[in-house]
């Protein structure tokens, strides 16, 4: 990330001062630091919104034989993890504020609409580690640099350097989150999930590049696989 850019702070979003609503505390994002053993409620709503996205989307492919569109974010096969387990595992090791996992879903949220990508199981673990990453840059007060994100995420430095500028590059560096828009979507998780509903995103048949490069690091941890 651009070193001025990852300097802006805007500070953890829950702690602001119209960040006082009950929803707040429902989500676990107001309790850090304060003897919290568990993960915060956020950490289910967004692994369980996300896994129903990449089930219904992976139906809707096979069903109507619409090839998906291949990006870096892309392994060749799904990762042994699932998607509350990854989560689970970049919260306890990145140090990072329950916040940066609304934010990252926001990003997520604008880089399938921007690109028009479907989430699979192909592609939504790089795009929550390279989400996460961004997010902790952006909002928290302290964050690691990315050989350490690497090593939590699975992936290798080299290659998370470039999901990092490619999913920049995707969101146009508009990485700006409003309390406002942070607070709507506060509101949005809990809602499609308390009624178990899907954020859906419509599915474009787009074709596959036939020759995309896929080269990379050899040393991957085995969190997520080619």
């Amino acid at each position: 990330m651009d070193r001025n850019l990852s300097m802006v702070n805007m500070g953890t979003l829950a702690d602001t001062e119209v960040a006082g609503s009950d929803i707040y505390v429902t989500l676990g994002l107001t309790e850090l630091g304060k003897g919290v053993t568990r993960p915060p409620q956020i950490l289910q709503l967004v692994s369980l919104l996300l896994e129903k996205a990449v089930k219904k989307n992976e139906v809707l492919l096979d069903t109507m034989q619409i090839k998906d569109v291949i990006t870096m974010f892309h392994g060749l096969r799904a990762p042994t993890l699932s998607i509350r387990q990854y989560i689970d595992r970049i919260f306890k090791y990145s140090g990072c504020s329950p916040s940066c996992f609304i934010v990252a879903h926001i990003y997520i949220d604008r880089f399938i609409q921007r690109m028009n990508v479907p989430l699979t199981s192909l592609n939504i673990h790089r795009l929550l580690i390279t989400s996460v990453v961004v997010a902790a840059k952006f909002i928290d007060d302290a964050f690691f640099n990315n050989a350490y994100y690497a090593k939590v995420g699975g992936v290798g430095t080299r290659e998370l350097n470039r999901l990092e500028m490619k999913f920049l590059f995707s969101l146009d560096f508009r990485l700006y989150v409003s309390v406002e828009t942070f607070q709507k979507h506060c509101f949005h998780l809990e809602k499609e999930a308390t009624l178990g509903l899907q954020i859906e995103r419509p599915i474009l048949s787009c074709g596959i590049k036939e020759n995309w490069p896929h080269n990379d690091d050899s040393t991957y941890a085995p969190a997520i696989a080619r």
